[in-house]
């Protein structure tokens, strides 16, 4: 715990079993409560390296139902479990575990609601082995972003996040796609309902066993940014509503 607030770190997985056990014991235990494994139907051991860790808490689904699909899981999982700050951390070792304890003490302190490991902030991205048409593509879709949503972050495409358990049953979250754009979506429903994120500066790993999309599916998700963005503005200015901003949207409470 921090200031009497409970820790739950959650785990989406798909094929995590080779790089499991390196995030596991990088988890900062002496803050963290609870820990969610959710397995999108992987066809390796992930769940079996799991429950060899000790792992209590894990949910395996019987069919895959996409990275968003699977975050829906892991957050409804959390807020069962009574966490006041959610971290959600990749499996597959290519974010640093280390760095939970200062993302959810920026939430426990009461100045954030939500906060980003960033790749960005510092020179982590590139030299951490980020392939260069992705860190261009995630400059160009940043900037947009940040025009459209009329915010200031340094990058809304990590995969590493924190949020307050208000955060996570005041968004439509359910509103939501259940392919990659989900993250998006999501950083683009609490801006738009008003929460606080803070940044930090995160180093970052690509290696075989990282989990990253390929091109084509990259090109998708770059068109699920811009349309997300859009779709934020219209709303903002009174054009065109959209579910997935709808304060009585389908949400995890």
């Amino acid at each position: 715990m921090l200031h009497g607030k409970k820790i739950v770190v959650v785990l989406p997985a798909y094929h995590a079993e080779k790089t499991l056990l390196k995030t596991y014991n990088d988890i900062p235990f002496d803050i963290v409560d609870d820990v969610v494994l959710v397995d999108d139907c992987s066809s390796d051991n992930t769940v079996a390296e799991g429950k060899r860790l000790g792992i209590k808490n894990i949910v395996v689904h019987d069919k895959n139902t996409g990275y968003g699909g699977n975050q829906k899981t892991c957050y409804k999982e959390a807020l069962r479990l009574g966490a006041d700050i959610v971290v959600m951390v990749h499996p597959d070792y290519q974010y640093a575990p280390k760095l939970i304890t200062a993302m959810a003490s920026m939430i426990a302190s009461g100045e954030y609601d939500a906060v980003l490991g960033s790749r960005i902030l510092g020179t982590g991205a590139l030299k951490g082995g980020m392939p260069f048409y992705k860190y261009v593509s995630n400059r160009f879709l940043t900037l947009a972003e940040n025009l459209l949503l009329k915010e200031k972050i340094s990058e809304y495409h990590t995969g590493y996040r924190a949020f307050s358990r208000e955060v996570l049953e005041k968004i439509p979250l359910l509103e939501n796609s259940n392919d990659f754009v989900f993250d998006n979506q999501m950083l683009a429903q609490v801006i738009y309902f008003g929460f606080r994120i803070g940044e930090i500066s995160c180093p970052t790993k690509y290696f075989t066993e990282a989990s990253s999309i390929n091109f084509r599916r990259s090109v998708i998700y770059g068109f699920g940014v811009l349309s997300t963005a859009l779709k934020f503005r219209l709303q903002k200015m009174g054009l065109k509503e959209s579910p997935i901003f709808d304060k009585n949207g389908k949400g995890l409470k």
